[in-house]
């Protein structure tokens, strides 16, 4: 499959996929999205100073976030050594950032690292053990056994990827979390948040930096399992209009009991739940708080 490489606002290159309609990062900045809404949002900065951690890349696509996290890590505590594991559907997408050069805006040790990733799909040395598991996340998960310390979730939008949003894959996530973990995504849906409840997460907001777009009102969504969100664990609140959010029809989320259901079939059940829903509609909150 062919990738189109795009630049985007920090000088960094993404890539847009046909298949799904999307580019893998928004136009903002590629490599600063890596490091704002994953590294820093998981709070690694503070983690690096533990001897050892452990991650988990949930759309591992291009690799930045993997990238941003081990330089975050490595720039605070040469000496951590880091577990990486990382999900990804098509092998092609890491393979083809490496033939375009795209891995030349890292250090020389992570580009290394996404190169050995990319062409063996592991990579091994005295501060790291990764592993690249390609494949259907959902089942690519179930083979795993740990605790992570910091999880990047990364896939394309809910409504283009349903299958990664939902309840059930937030449960099969959170069973890898570890009790001080946290979670990181770009969405602020009142859907994939929702879920995250379900799940028995607690929820964060990651605050608007200086530059956004008129209609934004977060750049992302973090989360925690409640018993360690306290004061080991700093989660921003949601606003009072992100509460608010998550009393509308919007905050259905998406379903898949078998983990096996198509795009099609997790869209459709979820049109027909909004649908008989009771909450209030979420154009209703959109007039209220003079969101265009």
């Amino acid at each position: 499959m062919t990738w189109t490489a795009q630049p985007t606002d920090d000088g960094s290159f993404t890539f847009f996929s046909a298949e799904f309609n999307e580019a893998f990062h928004s136009r903002q900045g590629a490599r600063s999205e890596a490091f704002t809404k994953f590294a820093e949002a998981t709070d690694l900065p503070e983690q690096a100073r533990a001897p050892q951690l452990c991650l988990l890349d949930v759309c591992y696509g291009l690799g930045y976030n993997s990238a941003a996290a081990l330089e975050t890590i490595w720039a605070v505590n040469p000496d951590c050594r880091v577990e990486l594991y990382a999900l990804e559907l098509d092998a092609s997408v890491p393979q083809a950032v490496v033939d375009s050069s795209l891995v030349n805006i890292w250090l020389p040790p992570t580009q290394e690292i996404l190169q050995a990733l990319a062409t063996d799909s592991e990579c091994h040395s005295q501060q790291l053990s990764a592993k690249l598991l390609v494949g259907d996340a959902r089942q690519t998960i179930q083979q795993l056994s740990m605790q992570a310390d910091a999880v990047f979730f990364d896939p394309f939008s809910p409504r283009r990827c349903p299958q990664l949003w939902t309840v059930e894959f937030f449960q099969q996530v959170r069973g890898r979390l570890a009790p001080n973990g946290k979670l990181a995504t770009y969405s602020r849906s009142a859907s994939v948040r929702a879920a995250m409840q379900q799940v028995g997460l607690q929820i964060g907001t990651i605050p608007l930096g200086a530059a956004h777009l008129p209609h934004e009102w977060s750049q992302g969504t973090v989360a925690a399992i409640p018993s360690a969100a306290s004061e080991a664990i700093r989660l921003t609140p949601l606003s009072p209009m992100e509460q608010e959010h998550l009393q509308t029809r919007a905050a259905v989320p998406y379903r898949d009991l078998s983990l096996r259901d198509s795009a099609q079939q997790i869209l459709a059940r979820h049109q027909a739940e909004q649908q008989q829903s009771s909450l209030e509609s979420t154009s209703s909150w959109r007039r209220r708080w003079g969101i265009r």
